[in-house]
Formats: structure tokens, C-alpha cells, sequence
């Protein structure tokens, strides 16, 4: 009865459990292009509320040279979008940089890509919400101030919820935040910019005077070392544009054409409204000032205060303008619960993290990686107490060194396969670009900030290498282990037989609980016969084939599970034909191996009621609490399990060096 009221509660809490094998289901979690547009775009688009400023407040008293640097903002990010959109086309199934650097530079090189995504994703939450709740209590009063960490913390906390609730569901709930910033700042960009529409020709010659006479004063060298200091430090612009591809797998049918619409969505979006506020700030001379209050807020004043509205209409637009630009980055927050755990799901299927960050649960959601990326985030907010300035710097760093090491990847990938491919030129050229572009604005980024905490980014991302380096270690020589067993006792090929040996309901039967390892399965199935001998006269194996990141990315995946599961089961079962033994298999398939197995053991014993399970389990000749956590517990869960509903179950250790 507990269990019932802890799974009512769960569903009522988190929603109902979903079938992975349910073609339903596939649709409901899919993201169409612009659901994924508000998923996946909202961390770009948020940056425009602080990369510009950054951008421009670096030129100083040169504020003519925004103007180019609107115009390169602008270029940037539909180069860094058009580079990106071959990611999509290459690794149609997820990845994004990770994928790149691992498969077309190496697996060391995804290792540096994947844990600077990690650090990144975490970041991406922690100054996301950081940022939005900055605005929103710039609003309110002195007094409020101190509980802006402990918002910052909750608010993280609701986004993990929504998330476990399912990636569409947090989506809708903040769509239309998403589209208010969108509409708003739209708007204000168009008449701040159309109002003053007649001033464009005189800045454009004010510009280019300004420019040829700086020129002549500094030289070249100085002008052109200021303006890529600036268009480098507002590099925070470009961030989140990555998302789609590392989520490709989250969207819709065809996902390489979803990705494209999406990713010219993001790019159009981002390009329009940080060149615009860069103009803003051009157009209506906005300046720093004392208090603290943004660029844009001070912008946007500036731009109400023409319109002729009373004073209590336009605090109240500047006030809806400043709330939507802190819920946007709120929703941007969403992105490192989308990004993260994807990227953590790439990893662990290569054995650079544990596996179990590429589990689902039963709402078709990464809820491992999803607790890992919020619970570092609230840890990384309680550390820094939610200091923007400092998040900043951390953030900044990793996103270039993920978008240097893709384009380098791509680089390298066109020239490989020059003559395979008509516009190969086109595409090198493209991808040498960008990576100039963004290697540049990752060396002056890291060489300006890193005494102003970016060597605090360099321990993170080095600490998380070395941690994967050390779980990918133990793996391979676990499976080197376990493929050794599978060569001495799995090696010889089975037939079926004619005429297999009949099963009796009555006679004693042992049940085994087998895995994708034929050596462990046959090494319990061999010391059974050995401890038991002619005791079991049934012979039962009970196999489900788990439904993680990798086997549910799409159809393909899903058939190569079952017949992956089906071809082991009949090993078994043939085996024991071909030795004159009776025997039966049974399949499943679902997130959680645990509840499957049970589901098939009640099936066993109703059809077979006097029956033992056995199970073997991996002993460490070395264990300690990494060995224990890096491999589940899955005979332990089922042992415990089966003896509460009455069965037995018998585990055989098979010993690891």
C-alpha cells in the first residue's frame, strides 16, 4: 500500500511514468522547431541583455567604433550559426562539440570539449539566474537585497522540478516569457532605432571621420587592438548558439532539417536584437552610471522618456521591460538542464562518467544528470553568493575553448574528405574563419580575465578531466576483464535445436538474471550446474534490455536493442538445448532494469512456482566506494526485492582484478 501511495504521489508530483516503446511517447517529448527555438534559444538570446554592454563599455570614450561592432556582433553570430548547422548535418544523433572533437580530432580532444561543457552548462544556470534575479530586484527596494540569494537558490530548485517533469513541460511553462521579451524588445529596438531612423547617415559620416581621424592620431594598430579587445570581452554574445547542436536528439522528425529551421530561428533572433541594442546605445548615447543600473535599462529610459508618456506609464513599460529580461534569464537557465545532462548521457556512453547518466527514468528524462547539473549550480550560486561579475568570468572561458575545438574538428574533417564532397572548399573556408574568429575571442578572454577569476575556470574544467580520466580507467579494465570471461566461456557458437528437451511446470528450475555479457551469464550458468548438480531440471533467463540515452536516440536504436537482447536470450536457451537441458527465455524492455526484471520474475513464477533466481555480481579484488558507485547494484536491488515478495535469489561474486 506504501508503494501505491508513493507512486501516486510521484505521478501526481512529477507526472505519469511514460512507455519508451509507445510511438506516443517519442512525439510527446520531441521538441518541434519552435518549441526548441524557446528551449535551446533562450540562452542565446539572453545574452544580449550583458554581452553588448560588455562590448561597449570596453570601448571607452570610442563609441564610434560600435557601430562596426554591431555590424560584426551581427556577422558573428550567423558564421558561428552557419559553422554550427554542419555540426547538425554530421551528427544528426546529439553531441554537438563533444561528438566533434571526439570523432574528428580524438578521444582526449571530446574529453577537453565534454568537460568544458559540463562546466560551462553548470555556469550557464548558476549566472542565468544570478542575472535575472539582479533585474528583477533592481527594481525593489534596499531592503530586499539580502534575499536574493536564497530566490536565486529556489528558483534553481523549481527548475530542476520542471525538468524531472519532462523537457516539453518546462518548455511550455515558460514560452511565454520567451515570446514577451521577444515582442517587447523587438519593438523597442525598431522605434529606438526608427525615431532617430534620420541620424543614421550623419553617424555613419560622424563614424568614418572619427575613425580615419583616430587612425591618424593612434595608428592602425591601436584602433584595430581596441576594437577586437571590445568585440572579444562582449564574446558572452555568442554563447548558448552551441545548444542546438548538442541537443539535436531532442527534436523532432527529420531532426537535421528541425535543427536548421531552429538554429536560423536562434541566429536571426540573437543577430537582430544585440546589434540592435548595440545601436540603442549609439543612437541614444547611453552611458554607465553611478547606481549601477545596466546599459540597457538606462537605454531604454532614454528611448520611453520620448514617447510622452506620464511618469507612471513609463516606469511601468521600463519596469515590464527589465522583468522580461530578467524571466528570459531565467529561461536561459533552462538550457544547462537541457545541455548538461546530453552531454553527460555522450560521456557516459564513451566511459568518461558513470553510466548511470545515461539512464532515463520513467518520464523519458535524464534524471541523474539533470540532480547532478542543479545540484552544482546551487553549489557554485552558495559559493560565489550569486556575484554576477564573477560568474561571468567563469563562464566566458569554456564556451570559446568548446567552440575553437569544434570548428578545429570541422577543419580538419573538410580537408579529409576534400574529394568527397563538392563544396568541401566553401566549407573548410568556413570553418577556418570561424576558428579564427573564435580562437581569437578564447586567447584575449582568457589572457584579460584570468586574474579576475578565469584560472578559477582552468581548476574546474582540469579537476573534471583528471575525475574522468580516473572513471574511464577503471572501465576499460573492467571491460578488458569482463571481455576476457566473454572469450573463454562465451566463444563457441550455439545452434538451435530440433528436438529441445520439454519443460516440466513442477520440477525444480533455476532463473537466472542475465546481462549483455555472455561470459557472466555463462560464468553463474556454469557454477549452478557445479554447486547444484542434477538438481534444476528447467533452466529460465530473464534479460531487459534498458532503455537509456543511446538506445532511445531513434528507431534504428530501439530495433538494434531487441534484436541485441533477443540474439543474447537465445545463446542461453540453445546452449542449454544443444547440453540436453530444458530451457525458456523471457524479455523486457524499459527504463528502469530493476522494476522490469521484477515484472519478469513474477512471470517466471507463475509459470514456473518451484524456482530459485540467481544473479552474479562484479567483486573487485580492490573495492572501495568509486568501484561501488561506477557499477549498479542491480543483483543487490533484486535480491532484496524478490525476497519481499517471497522468492529466493542466490548471487555468485565473479571476481575483477
Amino acid at each position: 500500500m506504501a508503494q501505491n501511495l508513493s507512486g501516486k504521489l510521484s505521478s501526481i508530483l512529477f507526472g505519469p511514468p511514460r512507455d519508451p516503446l509507445a510511438p506516443d511517447s517519442r512525439q510527446h517529448i520531441a521538441l518541434v522547431a519552435f518549441f526548441a527555438w524557446v528551449g535551446l534559444g533562450a540562452d542565446g538570446l539572453s545574452s544580449s541583455a550583458y554581452g553588448p554592454e560588455e562590448a561597449f563599455k570596453a570601448l571607452g570614450t570610442h563609441t564610434h567604433l560600435s557601430l562596426y561592432l554591431a555590424l560584426a556582433t551581427a556577422l558573428t553570430v550567423f558564421l558561428i550559426s552557419t559553422a554550427y548547422n554542419q555540426v547538425i548535418e554530421l551528427f544528426p544523433s546529439g553531441g554537438g562539440g563533444y561528438k566533434v572533437a571526439t570523432q574528428l580530432i580524438g578521444p582526449h580532444a571530446g574529453l577537453v570539449s565534454g568537460a568544458a561543457l559540463i562546466v560551462d552548462y553548470v555556469l550557464t544556470i548558476a549566472i542565468s539566474v544570478a542575472s535575472g534575479v539582479d533585474a528583477v530586484f533592481s527594481l525593489l527596494p534596499q531592503d530586499w537585497q539580502a534575499h536574493k540569494l536564497f530566490t536565486e537558490l529556489m528558483l534553481t530548485i523549481l527548475l530542476m522540478y520542471l525538468n524531472m517533469r519532462g523537457v516539453k513541460e518546462s518548455i511550455k511553462v515558460l514560452t511565454p516569457i520567451f515570446l514577451g521579451f521577444v515582442v517587447t524588445h523587438v519593438l523597442i529596438i525598431v522605434y529606438g532605432v526608427g525615431i532617430r531612423g534620420a541620424e543614421i547617415p550623419d553617424i555613419i559620416h560622424d563614424t568614418l571621420n572619427e575613425t580615419t581621424s583616430l587612425t591618424q592620431q593612434m595608428g592602425w594598430v591601436f584602433v584595430a587592438s581596441l576594437f577586437l579587445r571590445a568585440y572579444s570581452l562582449g564574446g558572452g554574445t555568442y554563447t548558448g548558439i552551441e545548444a542546438v547542436s548538442n541537443n539535436i536528439n531532442a527534436l523532432c522528425e527529420p531532426r537535421v532539417r528541425t535543427g536548421k529551421i531552429t538554429m536560423f530561428y536562434m541566429a536571426a533572433s540573437l543577430a537582430f536584437t544585440a546589434a540592435g541594442i548595440i545601436l540603442l546605445y549609439l543612437l541614444w548615447q547611453a552611458q554607465p552610471t553611478s547606481n549601477g543600473e545596466t546599459l540597457n535599462a538606462v537605454a531604454f529610459r532614454s528611448i520611453i522618456a520620448s514617447m510622452g508618456l506620464g511618469s507612471a506609464q513609463s516606469h511601468l513599460l521600463l519596469m515590464v521591460l527589465l522583468v522580461l529580461e530578467g524571466a528570459l534569464l531565467y529561461v536561459a537557465a533552462n538550457t544547462g538542464l537541457l545541455g548538461g545532462p546530453a552531454v553527460l548521457a555522450n560521456m557516459a556512453n564513451d566511459g568518461w562518467v558513470p553510466m548511470q547518466f545515461s539512464s532515463l527514468s520513467n518520464r523519458l528524462v535524464t534524471k541523474y544528470g539533470i540532480l547532478l547539473m542543479g545540484s552544482a549550480a546551487l553549489f557554485i550560486l552558495a559559493w560565489s553568493g550569486g556575484v554576477v561579475d564573477l560568474l561571468a568570468v567563469l563562464y566566458s572561458i569554456n564556451v570559446f575553448l568548446t567552440f575553437t575545438m569544434s570548428l578545429l574538428g570541422l577543419c580538419i574533417y573538410w580537408w579529409r574528405h576534400r574529394s568527397d564532397h563538392r563544396h568541401w572548399l566553401i566549407r573548410l573556408c568556413l570553418s577556418i574563419v570561424g576558428l579564427g574568429v573564435t580562437g581569437s575571442i578564447l586567447v584575449i578572454t582568457l589572457v584579460e580575465k584570468f586574474f579576475d577569476g578565469g584560472w578559477v575556470t582552468a581548476v574546474l574544467t582540469s579537476s573534471v578531466i583528471v575525475v574522468c580520466l580516473v572513471i574511464r580507467r577503471h572501465y576499460k579494465e573492467t571491460e578488458t576483464q569482463i571481455a576476457l570471461a566473454d572469450t573463454l566461456l562465451a566463444a563457441s557458437p550455439v545452434k538451435p535445436v530440433s528436438n529441445p528437451p520439454i519443460l516440466d511446470r513442477d520440477a525444480p528450475t533455476a532463473v537466472f538474471l542475465i546481462n549483455r555479457s555472455r561470459g557472466v551469464g555463462m560464468h553463474t550458468l556454469l557454477w549452478v550446474q557445479r554447486l547444484f548438480p542434477n538438481i534444476f531440471k528447467n533452466f529460465v533467463f530473464l534479460s531487459v534490455g534498458a532503455v537509456d540515452t543511446q538506445s532511445y536516440g531513434d528507431e534504428s536504436s530501439m530495433a538494434g536493442l531487441r534484436q541485441s537482447v533477443h540474439t543474447n536470450c537465445d545463446y542461453y536457451v540453445n546452449f542449454c538445448h544443444a547440453n540436453g537441458l530444458a530451457a525458456k527465455s523471457f524479455e523486457a524492455y524499459g527504463t528502469d532494469r530493476v522494476h522490469e526484471l521484477t515484472q519478469l520474475a513474477l512471470q517466471a513464477r507463475a509459470e514456473f512456482p518451484n524456482c530459485i533466481f540467481f544473479a552474479s555480481k562484479l567483486i573487485f579484488v580492490h573495492d572501495n566506494w568509486l568501484t561501488r558507485f561506477l557499477h549498479n547494484q542491480t543483483a543487490l536491488a533484486m535480491q532484496r526485492v524478490l525476497h519481499l515478495q517471497g522468492m529466493f535469489m542466490v548471487i555468485l561474486p565473479m571476481k575483477v582484478s
